[in-house]
C-alpha cells in the first residue's frame, strides 16, 4: 500500500493512535492486489414496499450497468396516496459518508437517516451510490454523481415524473458525501442540467483534510468515531495515485484557478452547513465557511457545542433537529 507522507505531519500515522488498526475499525482486509475486502460494508437494507413495515416507499435503480452504479429512491408513501394535492416535492440529491471507501445507500446509517427527511421534511430523496476506493479512486466518485445528475434530469422514474419539482433541488452530503456535494459544481462546468435546477447544497460535517495537522484534529486524535489514523488511510485509499493531502479533493484551502468555491460562488447557490466541536474536522469545516463568505456566498453555518462526527446518523433526536434545520433552509423557496 501506497502511504502519504509529509515532514508537516506532527506525528507518524502509526504512532498517533496504535491502539486502534483502522482496518480493522473500517472492517475492511487489505488483500496484496491493492484491493480491499469489506467485511460487513456498513451492513445493508432490503428496500420494502409494506407501509406496516415502514411510512416510507424506496426502490432501487441502477443507471450505469458498466460501473454498477445506481440510486436508492426515497419517497414519503401520504405522497403517493394523495390524489387532492398538486403540490410537488422539492428533490434532494444524498451522497452518503464513508471516506470513500466503505458505504452505500443500503448502509443503515444512512438509510435510515433518508427515510426520516423523507417523512420529517418532506421531500423526495436520491441517494447516490457511487463508486469506492481504492478501487475506483477520486475523482471517480465525483463523476457517478454528476452522471446521477444527469439521469435525475431524464425523469426516469414515475416518482420523479409525478412528485419530483425538477425546478427546486438541493444537492446534500455527509461526510465524504459533504465534500463530494462541495466539488460537484466544478465537474458542472461543461454539463448542461436543465430542465435540473439546484439550489442549493447542504453540507453536514463535510470531509477534508491535510498535511499539517489542524487544533481540532490533534485535540480528537483519538475520537472514537474518527480517528485520525482513520482519516489518514481513508484518505490514502481514496486521492488519486501519488497525492498527498495538500490535493484539491482533499485540502479545502488549496484549489485550481476556477476552483469548486468559483463555480458555487457563480451557481449563485445557497450553502447550509452543520456543524460540531467535537468533531475532528471542526477546523477544515469552518475553514471553509470563511473560503465561500469571503467570495461572496450566502452560507448558513451552525456549530454545535456538543456532538461528533456523525452525530446525524448516530442520534435520532439530533437527525431530527437537522431535518427541522433543512426545513427553515429550503421553506424560501420550497
Amino acid at each position: 500500500m501506497a502511504t502519504n507522507t509529509s515532514a508537516e505531519d506532527t506525528k507518524p500515522a502509526a504512532a498517533i493512535n496504535p491502539a486502534i488498526d483502522p482496518f480493522s475499525y473500517l472492517g475492511m482486509v487489505f488483500n496484496v492486489d491493492g484491493s480491499i475486502t469489506r467485511e460487513h460494508g456498513l451492513l445493508s437494507t432490503r428496500t420494502t414496499f409494506d407501509p406496516s413495515l415502514s411510512p416510507v416507499f424506496i426502490e432501487d435503480i441502477t443507471f450505469n450497468t458498466s460501473n454498477n452504479t445506481g440510486v436508492r429512491l426515497y419517497i414519503h408513501r401520504k405522497a403517493l396516496e394523495s390524489t387532492a394535492s398538486n403540490e410537488l416535492l422539492p428533490v434532494f440529491i444524498y451522497f452518503h459518508g464513508g471516506g470513500f471507501i466503505v458505504g452505500s445507500p443500503a448502509s443503515p446509517v444512512y438509510h435510515d437517516f433518508c427515510s426520516l427527511m423523507a417523512v420529517d421534511v418532506p421531500v423526495l430523496i436520491v441517494s447516490v451510490d457511487y463508486r469506492l476506493g481504492p478501487e475506483h479512486r477520486l475523482p471517480a466518485a465525483y463523476l457517478d454523481c454528476v452522471e446521477a445528475l444527469q439521469w435525475i434530469k431524464t425523469l426516469p422514474h414515475e416518482w420523479l415524473a409525478k412528485f419530483g419539482d425538477l425546478s427546486n433541488c438541493y444537492i446534500m452530503g455527509a461526510s465524504a458525501g459533504g465534500n463530494i456535494a462541495y466539488h460537484i459544481p466544478a465537474f458542472l462546468k461543461d454539463v448542461d442540467t436543465s430542465p435540473l435546477k439546484i439550489k442549493g447544497m447542504i453540507l453536514i460535517q463535510p470531509f477534508f483534510g491535510g498535511t499539517k495537522r489542524s487544533e481540532s484534529e490533534l485535540k480528537l486524535v483519538n475520537d472514537k468515531v474518527l480517528p485520525l489514523n482513520v482519516s489518514d488511510i481513508m484518505w490514502d485509499l481514496s486521492l488519486p495515485v501519488g497525492a498527498d493531502r495538500d490535493h484539491e479533493y482533499c485540502n479545502v484551502m488549496v484549489e485550481s484557478e476556477l476552483g469548486a468555491c468559483d463555480w458555487i460562488k457563480k451557481l449563485g447557490w445557497g450553502v447550509m452547513v452543520q456543524g460540531c466541536n467535537g468533531d475532528p474536522l471542526l477546523d477544515r469545516e469552518m475553514e471553509m465557511v470563511k473560503l465561500m463568505q469571503d467570495k461572496g456566498i450566502e452560507v448558513v453555518s451552525k456549530f454545535d457545542e456538543v456532538g461528533c462526527h456523525a452525530i446525524e446518523v448516530l442520534d435520532p433526536s439530533n437527525a431530527k433537529a437537522l431535518c427541522l434545520a433543512i426545513k427553515d433552509f429550503i421553506s424560501p423557496v420550497a
